[in-house]
């Protein structure tokens, strides 16, 4: 599975869509060197890049089927139903399905793991938009992680404000949770 830093076997990834995983996979290994975490801490943080986008360009039924149920735009469901199919595949690291179910949208709940994916989904360097910001976040992140993730978090939520989007609940709880009174 994602423990040896490969994705599953029941992944449905485009070769476009694993070069995103793959850095996103890098960006939080390059963290980690810096952060010199321990090697468990390590290969959780390894594995939560490896399963996020698992199932994204998987069909829509199979997303429904996996995600339980849950009634979010497909845009939505590839982080749940990634969590669900490898829950049932025997993960059991509570930190990492979190971080893998909510990595579109944030928790509150998070541990470093969420916090680190959340942010490297974001700020991995393939992405088009804003690359001199977004890279400057990215070297900051191993000496202030958590500013990093609450301007990482700002930016999502003034995009998803400005796109017209609904506010997931998840999100403002998330936000909520980060946010000091002025």
């Amino acid at each position: 599975m994602a423990e040896t830093g490969l994705l599953p076997p029941w992944a449905a990834v485009s070769a476009e869509r694993r070069a995103h995983i793959e850095r996103v996979a890098a960006l939080m290994d390059g963290w980690a060197d810096a952060l010199r975490l321990p090697a468990v801490e390590r290969e959780r943080w390894r594995r939560a890049a490896w399963l996020h986008d698992a199932l994204r360009d998987a069909p829509e039924s199979e997303l429904r089927r996996w995600a339980g149920g849950d009634t979010a735009p497909v845009d939505l469901l590839h982080g749940p139903a990634a969590a669900n199919r490898a829950e049932q595949e025997g993960m059991s690291d509570r930190g990492v399905l979190d971080a893998v179910r909510w990595h579109s949208v944030g928790s509150d709940r998070w541990d470093a793991v969420g916090r680190a994916l959340y942010s490297a989904d974001f700020l991995e360097p393939g992405r088009s938009f804003d690359r001199e910001a977004r890279a400057a976040l990215a070297g900051r992140f191993p000496a202030d992680p958590d500013g990093v993730f609450r301007d990482v978090a700002r930016a999502r939520l003034l995009w998803l404000i400005r796109s017209g989007w609904p506010l997931p609940d998840t999100t403002v709880r998330m936000w909520n949770s980060l946010a000091t009174p002025a």
